[in-house]
């Protein structure tokens, strides 16, 4: 940071930025050619984003999004294309995904004017491979991210630099401390009922593999929202506006809103070059007005089940995308029978109604509970589970979890609203000054006594996907 801001020039900074980028894939590798397949990707992508640029045909953007996602498979190993043709080496995948969406956009942009000027090298780098977000986001526009400049005084100032260290330590409070707990409780419960000769019968299978449900939904929010505000912290004190990619997804009343409110940058991407262009081109095809609403369904099914494999290349995550497709169609699907019986003023009551919506939430946490399973398992150990508990244990499972996240959650309502008067005086804990100083030296001591005891802190689950 201090090399960073050591002369306001742009070009310096971007050089800076250049060699820091290099330096982080630089500890992903052992050995030079590991980075070959992942250099080679990314000329390819930038020779296609020069070529649309140039011609701003929509043949040549379709023939390069052709190639860029045939190199993307490829270079991914999914599992359906066996070991034909495969390299022989070990190479770089981590942050592979996440450059195809980066890449993905400048070509679909650039074919549509949103984005005039030409991309030089140095800027097209930075952008796929920012080690901010290069392993799990937040996926940032390009025309953001180049507008995205040092923030001048204010980016020097006490306050500015106090508030964006107390957002990176948050951060790790979140991975070291919360995470890091619900990871110890899930793996020492996860180990029971993924061994056969361990895993307990009949309903108390059930209980388990539903705490094993929630723990690890509790942590795979808590270690990704906290690295979020780890990259987003120190973003800041590099002059990057790094967009947010939570917002508090455990107050979502249905599904469609969760994926709202996690990892938004990703939903995001999805409806503007998935969802939307899906919807036009399902109502050009049907163009009758009444069934507008069912082919919203269908488009829902199609979007959110191409973001559930693209989290892995194996049978287990097509089943995680069946899930997450299945979840936001019956989410549509359920509004518009609701709508259809009851009218939109009845049902806009109902889902006022304080029951309705801690069943709703309580629903919605569950569904996604049961579902990340697909995270944390590989394909035997889905059968497995699927042998030990069949229909009638899955879905007593997702009833119990769903009632423990909507009581839970009404508890969690019930406490924040009856503290409410506490609140402000626990903002001085959060501004610079002595006791928000203190307050950030506690949290960092109590991060370092609970790291001392895991002996190391969790990983950072998405960087696997």
């Amino acid at each position: 940071m201090i090399v960073f801001h050591l002369f306001p020039s742009q070009a310096y900074r971007w050089s800076v930025l250049a060699i820091a980028n290099v330096i982080f894939l630089g500890t992903y590798i052992s050995e030079l050619q590991q980075i070959g397949p992942l250099l080679a990707f990314l000329i390819v992508s930038y020779i296609t984003i020069e070529l649309v640029h140039r011609h701003r045909s929509g043949v040549a953007a379709l023939i390069g999004i052709s190639l860029v996602l045939v190199t993307y498979v490829y270079l991914k190993k999914f599992s359906f294309l066996g070991d034909i043709y495969t390299l022989r080496f070990s190479y770089l995948v981590v942050g592979l995904s996440y450059i195809l969406f980066r890449v993905l956009h400048l070509i679909i942009d650039i074919r549509g004017r949103d984005i005039t000027g030409s991309i030089k090298p140095l800027a097209f780098f930075n952008y796929t491979c920012n080690f901010l977000s290069f392993v799990s986001g937040p996926i940032q526009l390009y025309q953001d991210s180049a507008q995205s400049a040092y923030h001048g005084r204010d980016g020097r100032s006490g306050d500015f630099v106090f508030h964006a260290f107390r957002r990176i330590i948050s951060g790790y409070v979140k991975v070291i401390i919360i995470s890091g707990i619900t990871n110890y409780l899930f793996l020492h419960a996860s180990e029971r009922i993924l061994t056969p000769g361990l895993a307990p019968e009949s309903g108390r299978l059930v209980a388990e593999y539903g705490f094993c449900a929630i723990t690890y939904m509790i942590y795979l929010y808590f270690n990704f929202s906290g690295y979020m505000d780890i990259v987003i912290g120190v973003g800041r004190l590099l002059g990057q506006d790094l967009p947010e990619n939570f917002n508090q997804p455990f107050l979502a009343r249905n599904f469609l809103e969760f994926w709202t409110r996690w990892h938004m940058t990703l939903s995001q991407w999805f409806k503007t070059y998935l969802f939307n262009p899906l919807m036009s081109l399902l109502i050009n095809r049907v163009p009758q007005p009444a069934m507008v609403p069912y082919l919203g369904v269908t488009a829902f099914f199609i979007t959110f089940f191409v973001m559930g494999i693209w989290h892995g290349t194996t049978m287990v995550f097509v089943i995680y995308g069946l899930l997450m497709g299945a979840g936001a169609s019956a989410n549509k699907l359920w509004q518009l029978i609701m709508v259809d019986r009851l009218g939109r003023q009845g049902y806009r009551a109902l889902s006022e109604q304080p029951l309705y919506i801690y069943s709703c939430r309580g629903l919605t946490c569950g569904f996604f509970a049961i579902g990340v399973t697909c995270l944390w398992v590989n394909m035997d150990q889905l059968r497995w589970l699927w042998s030990a508990l069949g229909p009638a244990g899955i879905s007593s499972a997702l009833l119990l979890t769903a009632t423990v996240c909507g009581v839970a959650i009404f508890l969690q309502d019930f406490v924040l609203l009856r503290a409410r008067k506490w609140f402000a005086w626990a903002a001085v804990l959060s501004q610079r000054g002595v006791f928000g100083n203190f307050w950030s030296a506690a949290q960092i001591l109590l991060i370092l006594m609970v790291s001392t005891f895991f002996h190391k802190a969790p990983e950072f689950v998405y960087r696997v996907f």
